[in-house]
């Protein structure tokens, strides 16, 4: 078998992370804490039910957009792995969802939080806090990412060549 039919889907892993990010930020913090929603500070706070629906809407969106990375990921992974018999060490697809769950806070948070000021992680504060929030984010994504490509760093020695 040669290095290219070895070679792990880096791009499945990352798209995975990208996803799970999305999910974790969308049902954890968005439906079951309900810090925040999509647009709560872009001008419809969750005060209204109008307000409320406007807000479900993207959040929805923002779901589908985040299982579409799941659903690619997983078409890239069984792509690959279909063509034949590989073996991976479990670090490769850990550390490449570490990546793009990290890729997934930072990016999200630098966009949404800071540059379009959408909303921010946790609304239920007082306003003056958020800052310690988001950027508490982004410092969780930051080391998400730098552990991911750690791990990731350490499963392509343990898989060999190619990997």
């Amino acid at each position: 078998m040669d290095r290219a039919e070895r070679k792990f889907p880096t791009a499945a892993g990352v798209l995975f992370g990208l996803g799970l990010g999305g999910f974790f930020d969308g049902i954890v913090l968005h439906q079951v804490l309900q810090w925040h929603h999509m647009v709560t500070s872009a001008g419809y706070p969750a005060n209204t039910v109008r307000n409320l629906e406007i807000n479900t809407f993207f959040d929805g969106l923002f779901h589908a957009s985040t299982y579409v990375f799941v659903v690619l990921g997983l078409i890239i992974l069984w792509r690959t792995a279909h063509r034949s018999h590989l073996w991976w060490s479990w670090k490769l697809l850990v550390g490449t969802v570490l990546i793009g769950f990290g890729t997934f806070n930072l990016v999200e948070g630098i966009i949404d939080h800071h540059i379009l000021s959408l909303h921010h992680v946790n609304e239920t504060v007082p306003r003056k806090q958020w800052i310690y929030w988001d950027l508490g984010f982004l410092l969780s994504g930051a080391g998400m990412l730098l552990a991911g490509w750690i791990v990731y760093r350490r499963g392509k020695r343990v898989s060999g060549p190619g990997a």
